[in-house]
């Protein structure tokens, strides 16, 4: 992780971040994910079913994957004095399906940032890799904002 001053932000330009912790992927997310967005296929809910399916077993909802990108990104970037704004997505890949029970981080890149009035956006490059798979996930491409502390509004 990447442990920063807020007043540092501008320096991450065109630096490669790494990684983020490796998080676990369990059918319980799944299942609650399937609930919310009302998507019961059984390609990712019915593990029995799946198994006989052309990946040997239940496979996370893609949108379940590039959702995953907010936690994994919190294991990548901290800045002291600043907090997370917006995430503006402007272009996501989905590569490879993510087996129910695999393991997933995000590895990012910033290529620019601007500063903002409220503080800076950057222009990250990211990807959620699997553990043991050489094609990602998913890769996509966003604007982080990363809004400057307000001691007054604490």
């Amino acid at each position: 992780m990447i442990d920063i001053a807020y007043a540092e932000v501008p320096f991450l330009a065109d630096r490669d971040l790494g990684c983020s912790d490796w998080m676990d992927v369990e059918q319980q997310q799944v299942d609650m994910f399937a609930d919310a967005v009302a998507d019961h296929q059984w390609i990712h809910v019915d593990p029995v079913k799946a198994a006989s399916g052309p990946y040997g077993g239940p496979i996370v909802h893609g949108y379940l994957a590039l959702a995953l990108f907010e936690p994994l990104w919190r294991s990548v970037l901290a800045v002291r004095g600043g907090r997370s704004g917006a995430m503006l997505t402007d272009k996501v890949r989905f590569l490879s399906p993510v087996r129910v029970g695999s393991r997933v981080r995000l590895a990012a890149s910033v290529s620019s940032i601007l500063a903002t009035a409220d503080g800076f956006r950057l222009t990250v490059a990211a990807q959620v890799e699997i553990q043991g798979m050489e094609k990602p996930a998913l890769a996509v491409q966003c604007r982080r904002d990363v809004l400057r502390d307000d001691p007054i509004a604490s």
